[in-house]
Formats: C-alpha cells, structure tokens, sequence
C-alpha cells in the first residue's frame, strides 16, 4: 500500500499558474474573477492547489490600456500534461466569459497563464527562445500556435514575478538557472514598486499556506 502511495505522490508535477483581470467577469468584479478561477483550478481532476499569493493591484500593460489589474499566483500539483492542463484553464477562463478575439495585452475579464511545468522546456529550448527574444512589436501582434515553457514573457514581468516570488522565491528557471527571487531582483526598482498588494484579497479556497514553496532551494 505505501509504495502504491508512493508512485502515486511521484506522478503529480509542480506548476505554476499566473491569474489576472481588470475587467468584471460572469463572477463579478476582478478580485471575485481570481477568487472564482482559483476554486475552479481547486475543482479540477488531478489538481491539488499547494499554495496561492496574495492578490496584488498592478497598473495596465501598456500604459493607459484599461484599469489597474488584479494580480497572483497559485503553485499547483497536477498529473495533467502541460497541453491538458492549458486546455482546463481555458475551459476556465470561457466559463468565467472569456471570449478569446486573438487580442494581446489587452483588458480581460480573466487571464490564465501557465507559467512554468517541472523543470520542461517548449516546444524544445530552439523553440523558446525564438518567443523570448521576439521583437516587442512583433510580441503585441502575434501568439504561439503551441504551447511555450516555461512562460517566455516569464522574467520580464514584475506583476507575475511578485506574487510569484511570494509563494515560490527559489523556484530556478530552467533556461536561464535564475531563481524567481534573482529575475525579480533583476528588474527596474520602479517595476516592482508599481505590484501594490490589494488589501481587499477576496481568496476562497483552502490552498496550503503561502511559503509553501518558498524556501524550497531545488524548487
């Protein structure tokens, strides 16, 4: 029965999953949005939720783009596939009233990005870092036909960096061997100043606590 349980506990992978809205959704205002989306990870077959950040205001990308959003983390357990697992939380997102139009960095009702699956990289490290070195322009009119790990945007961002440095500080990127902390730390003091925890956290499930990751040195 324990070694049973054992390869069980060995099947399920670390992932991270980025949340965001600034627009009111099918579950009401933003906060709500993230709150709502997260019982919905919570609710998923072969999905166990280790640990949630605290929900942060960050202002639109770009600037003037549409009203500050409301940002966090999750670190989730899964034995899903980084493919099924991006498909659940599109299946999330549509149930909330996302409409994807193809539009990029614009205002949403709810945004869930798969941010990182173990140590993988995809399509293959060739692969990644086309997306990650994309001209900025070209970044704002087109998306990957297929997905991209660990999240290509991932180091530039201080409102996915921040909450993510909250729950998962040494987690190492598995291209650049920085840790979330090292990227974070790595980016201009005005970024990080703009990621405002939001006072009003309206998080409703029963995620472990928040350093669940944290001081993990190999996570």
């Amino acid at each position: 029965m324990l070694e049973t349980y054992n390869e069980a506990r060995m099947l399920y992978k670390l992932a991270f999953i980025a949340l965001g809205a600034n627009l009111s959704s099918l579950s009401g205002r933003p906060q709500s949005s993230l709150s709502a989306a997260l019982r919905s990870v919570s609710n998923l077959r072969n999905v166990n939720i280790a640990a949630v950040s605290r929900f942060y205001k960050t202002p639109a990308f770009p600037v003037g783009s549409g009203p500050d959003f409301v940002n966090a983390c999750a670190a989730i357990m899964t034995t899903l596939s980084p493919d099924d697992l991006l498909t659940a939380l599109h299946r999330i997102e549509a149930d909330l009233g996302r409409v994807r139009d193809g539009t990029r960095w614009g205002a949403r009702a709810i945004d869930l990005d798969l941010l990182g699956y173990e140590q993988e990289v995809a399509p293959d490290r060739q692969g990644y870092a086309a997306w990650r070195d994309l001209d900025p322009a070209q970044q704002m009119r087109r998306a990957p036909e297929q997905l991209v790990l660990p999240h290509p945007r991932l180091q530039d961002r201080s409102f996915v960096l921040v909450p993510m440095a909250e729950i998962a500080a040494n987690w190492v990127h598995p291209v650049s061997g920085l840790r979330v902390a090292e990227m974070l730390s790595a980016l201009p003091e005005s970024d990080r100043r703009s990621v405002r925890v939001l006072l009003d956290t309206a998080c409703e499930t029963d995620e472990k606590a928040p350093s669940a990751f944290a001081s993990d040195s190999n996570q």
